[in-house]
């Protein structure tokens, strides 16, 4: 799934591209929004919230999520676009540029007036204009029982975490996913790790978390039996969720990690 950097990357491209032209074509492929046509209209910007890419065009929000699938594509005019159409869930045009958001996990449109609606519930934005690490830990530690892992994904806490920052995160702060989040003594540099980390990430399309853009760019995230990079020790994975949050996969290091 698409993390926040991606999630930020891609509205930064967005915006640079239609921010303050005119639409020459608006074709929504979702059917509860199909009728929606904004052509002639103005994008006023395009931002990033956690994992939310929100395109304000007058009165209207064009809110989409990636999900597990989802990605926009840029193109010229009579560019050949890289996957099917029939993948295409939403088309914007401008005069110079076409927008395509392929196998979107969530597209729709809502009056400006109620974006709060839907992104008022995130928890502060990692790459935001709003991102307070003291509201972060604030919301972390809001539920000390909870596994810090399972913490880490939650929106509501802190936006623009997945699996692989979760993961990794945890393994540089030796802390188990599974550890209760009032259990961990270092909460308050685990959450500026967060940050550093995602903010390091946001501008080169290639993530690392090692510092090495060429090979081995994670610690422990995808690499179940593999030796840690620190200690040799085989690596574990599993799924962790709890009430609140579905099962989602982790990995970690069993000598690294407490």
């Amino acid at each position: 799934m698409p993390e926040g950097d991606t999630v930020y990357r891609s509205a930064v491209n967005l915006n640079a591209v239609l921010a303050g032209e005119t639409l020459t074509r608006c074709d929504i492929r979702v059917p509860a929004f199909a009728t929606v046509d904004l052509t002639g209209q103005t994008v006023e910007e395009v931002v990033p919230r956690g994992k939310h890419i929100l395109m304000r065009v007058g009165d209207h929000t064009l809110h989409s999520h990636l999900k597990m699938e989802g990605s926009w594509h840029i193109y010229g005019p009579k560019s050949r676009w890289q996957r099917p159409a029939w993948q295409a869930r939403a088309v914007l045009a401008t005069e110079r540029t076409v927008a395509v958001g392929f196998e979107l996990g969530l597209f729709e449109v809502v009056r400006r007036s109620d974006e709060e609606s839907i992104v008022g519930y995130l928890g502060p934005d990692l790459l935001g204009p709003d991102w307070d690490p003291a509201v972060a830990l604030e919301n972390l530690s809001r539920q000390p029982d909870r596994a810090i892992g399972v913490a880490l994904l939650d929106q509501r806490v802190l936006a623009g975490l997945g699996n692989v920052y979760r993961s990794e995160i945890c393994f540089l702060s030796g802390v188990l996913p599974t550890r209760p989040v009032g259990e961990v003594g270092s909460l308050p540099q685990l959450v500026d790790l967060a940050h550093r980390l995602i903010t390091a990430n946001r501008d080169r399309p290639e993530r690392t978390t090692t510092g090495n853009l060429w090979r081995d760019r994670t610690w422990v995230y995808g690499r179940t039996g593999a030796p840690c990079r620190r200690c040799g020790t085989r690596l574990l994975h599993g799924e962790i969720g709890d009430n609140e949050l579905q099962l989602r996969q982790v990995w970690w290091c069993p000598h690294c990690q407490t």
